[in-house]
């Protein structure tokens, strides 16, 4: 029998409070990947429990593993082998399904040749980690092209010959997504062609960026085509968010006309809240539980697990699957939500209406508007 799809969602953990995903100490503290581990495996205990089958690790669980100034924390990964042997052992016998998503500073297509060795250096020590926890070829790191650097043509093809520099056990683990802002899946396929890197298909990115107006079905297909036989396929999914944004912006005169205020402003303030339209590359809290049903129709006879990218996490999880159960049963049976799951769906959508508990602390997630251009 075929294993359903599955869900999941990156980093922070919002559903349960006192659940540390990475050692946030600074270096004069000491931190360790193994601290890291340890606060993990109560988060791998909560996927298991609320059936979570995939989970995004945070990029820095190993502080200061590759800081060039710092070569006291430069051992760390190797020294961490029995823990994260267990670590992916314990993984493994859950059926969870991990990655990575190096941060927007790993470019491989850098014009700088220094950064491009040290962005190397950082998905090495990654593709390790997911090597020593004896993961199969599902766990993968996922990266973007770059910046353009004022030459998208060039820009693209030098990320190839980043690629091609890159050890073989990062090639093994990389894998390209397309981005919302410079380039599109027909550019991260034209890559693929050419180095056989594993394509992930990024849907909000897609509607963002897609000059070339590529069907997405058909583009769909060729992304998960760009995997192996026998290695799941992995998407990305966010709805758009569609609240006005509150800006703080300094008083430095008159009110301009139009300008649409949170609240009136004193005439004492040297701040105002400008209400701003959406920017559509900006995920929602929660998933549009509409739209993914109707993508996954759309993406019928393929499959592929989810990763969510929601802002609130795995909460964005719990309130979409009794969603799909509700709206869209047919989109749940993918994903092996069925009737025997009502009751612990209706006991995650009240707890959610009750609010939530979590930790107040800075959401540490990947794949952020890259700082190159």
């Amino acid at each position: 029998m075929t294993r359903p799809l599955r869900l999941g969602f990156p980093v922070k953990v919002m559903g349960q409070a006192g659940l540390k995903t990475q050692d946030t100490r600074r270096w004069q503290k000491n931190p360790h990947l193994k601290c890291s581990l340890e606060l993990l495996d109560p988060v791998l205990d909560y996927l298991a429990a609320h059936k979570l089958d995939m989970y995004r690790l945070s990029s820095d669980i190993a502080p200061y593993a590759t800081h060039p100034d710092m070569p006291q924390f430069h051992s760390m990964v190797a020294d961490s082998d029995a823990e994260l042997r267990a670590f992916g052992a314990k993984a493994r016998a859950l059926d969870i399904r991990l990655s990575f998503h190096p941060s927007q500073y790993v470019l491989l297509n850098s014009p700088n040749p220094e950064l491009t060795r040290k962005s190397i250096w950082d998905l090495a020590s990654q593709a390790e980690m997911l090597d020593r926890m004896a993961l199969d070829d599902e766990a993968v790191m996922v990266t973007h092209v770059g910046g353009v650097y004022d030459d998208k043509d060039a820009s693209r093809a030098r990320w190839i010959e980043g690629f091609e520099q890159c050890p073989d056990h990062v090639r093994r683990r990389l894998v390209l997504e397309n981005d919302d802002i410079r380039f599109s899946a027909a550019d991260v396929l034209w890559i693929h062609e050419r180095t056989g890197v594993r394509l992930i298909f990024d849907y909000q990115h897609f509607w963002c960026l897609n000059p070339e107006r590529l069907d997405m079905r058909s583009t769909l297909e060729r992304f998960v085509a760009s995997w192996p036989i026998g290695v799941r396929p992995k998407i990305h999914f966010s709805s758009p968010r569609t609240e006005l944004r509150e800006v703080k912006r300094k008083i430095t005169g008159k009110p301009k006309k139009g300008e649409l205020l949170k609240a009136p402003v004193k005439p004492t303030a040297r701040i105002k809240t400008v209400l701003l339209p959406p920017i559509w590359t900006g995920h929602s809290d929660f998933t549009n539980p509409f739209e993914f049903a109707t993508f996954m129709r759309m993406a019928d006879g393929l499959d592929f697990d989810v990763m969510m990218e929601g802002k609130s996490k795995d909460l964005s999880l719990l309130r979409l699957r009794p969603d799909l159960l509700r709206f869209a049963p047919d989109v749940a049976a993918r994903f092996g939500i069925t009737d025997k799951d009502a009751a612990q769906l209706a006991a995650d959508e009240t707890r959610l209406e009750q609010g939530v508990a979590a930790d107040e602390e800075a959401d540490v997630d990947e794949g952020l508007a890259l700082a190159a251009e």
